[in-house]
């Protein structure tokens, strides 16, 4: 049976990949996927969407954020006050209704993407004994395409190879976790930090810590497995949440880790909250230190960085970073929920709220719009708010008018507190994003990022994930609401009115592994686990659909 043909007729065109930059033309969809236009006329589309006026960009692609999973579903149980001050999402006589706030419930989270263009969305820290749950919170949320990074920074097993100094067993580990979680891409938390800080050993204050019970340090830690990653070809480089988040001067321990990729791929996540100058945890003394970071970054193409943006109001500090949300929660003297996770990860959740006067607050605002600012190529660049760590998602078009717009910025400069204002380079850069840009770090680039080579772009044979917009000189207003939706070849949201939903597909890796590894880890697992590695491996069949992605390097 013949699938139908669609035909978007007129739009303004932004394909940064190849090199469109809002020209006119049509675009034609076949089934899931966008194809060629039909030579002659043997084919008429079954349906024309006129989009004279609308600007037409690849469906928005979200590479960091915290959607599922145990630590965002404690989040949600701890933020109800949240939930209550917050409106309910729209409920239609076909679906059911949902609970926005800074941790959105699962429904809310996938109509929310969708009403703002967004058609993918990868949760950045899933422990690999989460993994079902976050696949069946991922089941549980529409309009999407979504996947997971793995936390392997704190990982017993990893921990140990990199002390043996057995690169093979690792990337042989890294090939296996990936493939029976059905993750994504590793991820690195604080490496050996959180291990220190459960084990009762303080943290990590540097690359060169030594890690209670395996004799190594974060440098190891990182080193080594940036190496596995890339010679496993993953579609994704290593993701990294480096040490001493959040801390006055750990700009130069940023800068270390950055230097220790070498000429390797390696991606530094909510880069923001790594870029700050000072010395001796004294707020008096903090500031941004976004530009060196920022140089370093635009002389070594192989570093990517999501920015992780701070927005002022009430959010959630969500993170696999356990001694942090210790830390935040007796910082600002909130409730606090901390969980260990056997042999692999933790993680601390606390409500916080940022604030305009405080000193701090207005640094990390700022900070967050000086790399996007910073960075010369935007396609080393991608849009996040580490939601909701930095604000939730639905702040994006914010954000956007933000770097569209610099008297806006200047005037929300104006209020922060005088230091601030007075000392931030910010004050100094005018430059001001165009569509293309905004087309890049939201969509473009993280799709690159990411390895994900059927979204992003809009040419024939991939995904058929499209926005289309209403332009208008208000970019927030824009980007807010959306005309068309569309999600692999379905309308998502149609005028302007949100639709039924449509299940997404799970991506994810299987890269591959020496097949005796498997019998060696199994029993390795039943040994120090409290429960069998055959209730730990996910199978094929467990997820309604997905999509295993090729490990072709990205480079």
């Amino acid at each position: 049976m013949a699938t139908s043909l669609f035909k978007i007729v007129g739009g303004t065109i932004h394909d940064p990949l190849h090199g469109i930059d809002g020209q006119t033309g049509d675009i034609w969809i076949e089934g899931e996927k966008i194809v060629a236009a039909p030579t002659g006329s043997s084919r008429q589309a079954d349906r024309t969407l006129d989009a004279r006026g609308l600007v037409v960009m690849p469906g928005g692609v979200d590479m960091h954020c915290h959607i599922a999973g145990p630590k965002v579903n404690v989040g949600r149980k701890l933020r109800a006050d949240d939930k209550r001050d917050a409106p309910p999402l729209l409920r239609t006589p076909q679906t059911f209704g949902g609970t926005m706030g800074s941790v959105p419930s699962t429904f809310a989270t996938g109509y929310k993407y969708a009403g703002l263009g967004y058609t993918t969305a990868m949760d950045a820290a899933v422990a690999p004994l989460a993994a079902r749950h976050a696949h069946r919170e991922f089941a549980e949320t529409p309009c999407l395409d979504k996947g997971f990074f793995v936390l392997l920074g704190n990982n017993h097993y990893a921990l140990q190879a990199i002390a043996d100094g057995d690169q093979a067993r690792l990337q042989n580990f890294l090939a296996w976790i990936l493939s029976v979680t059905k993750g994504y891409a590793p991820k690195l938390v604080n490496p050996g930090g959180v291990e220190n800080w459960k084990s009762r050993n303080g943290n990590a204050s540097d690359l060169d810590a030594s890690i209670a019970g395996f004799e190594i340090t974060p440098r190891q830690i990182i080193a080594t497995l940036a190496e596995a990653a890339n010679r496993l070809d993953l579609p994704h480089a290593l993701h990294i949440h480096t040490t001493n988040l959040g801390l006055p001067g750990n700009w130069s321990t940023t800068l270390e880790t950055m230097k220790l990729l070498g000429g390797l791929r390696g991606h530094l996540a909510h880069i923001q909250f790594h870029s700050y100058g000072g010395g001796d945890a004294d707020e008096r003394t903090f500031y941004s230190n976004v530009a060196p970071l920022a140089e370093y970054v635009n002389a070594h193409p192989n570093i990517t960085v999501d920015v992780g943006q701070v927005l002022f109001g009430q959010t959630t500090s969500m993170t696999g970073d356990g001694p942090l949300g210790h830390f935040l929660s007796k910082l600002y003297g909130t409730r606090w929920f901390s969980h260990d996770v056997e042999n692999e990860a933790g993680c601390g959740i606390s409500p916080i709220e940022y604030k305009h006067k405080s000193l701090v607050h207005a640094w990390q605002w700022v900070a967050g719009l000086e790399w996007f600012l910073m960075v010369d190529d935007p396609w080393q660049v991608a849009m996040s708010t580490d939601h909701p760590n930095g604000a939730a998602f639905h702040a994006y078009p914010q954000i956007i008018r933000l770097l569209m717009d610099s008297s806006y910025r200047t005037e929300m400069l104006n209020r922060l507190p005088a230091r601030v204002r007075e000392q931030c380079q910010l004050r100094h850069i005018n430059r001001e994003y165009s569509l293309q840009e905004i087309c890049i770090i939201t969509r473009a680039g993280p799709a690159k990022m990411l390895g994900l080579r059927d979204k992003g772009h809009l040419a024939p044979g991939t995904d058929a994930d499209l926005t289309l917009y209403l332009p208008s000189a208000d970019r927030q207003a824009m980007f807010e609401m959306p005309r068309y939706v569309i999600k692999a070849g379905e309308m998502l949201v149609d005028d302007g009115e949100l639709n039924s939903p449509k299940s997404g597909k799970t991506l994810h890796v299987a890269p591959e592994r020496d097949p005796d590894f498997d019998v060696h880890f199994s029993r390795w697992f039943d040994e120090h686990y409290t429960l069998k590695c055959s209730n730990y491996v996910i199978s094929d069949d467990e997820l309604a659909a997905r999509q295993q992605i090729a490990c072709v390097a990205n480079r």
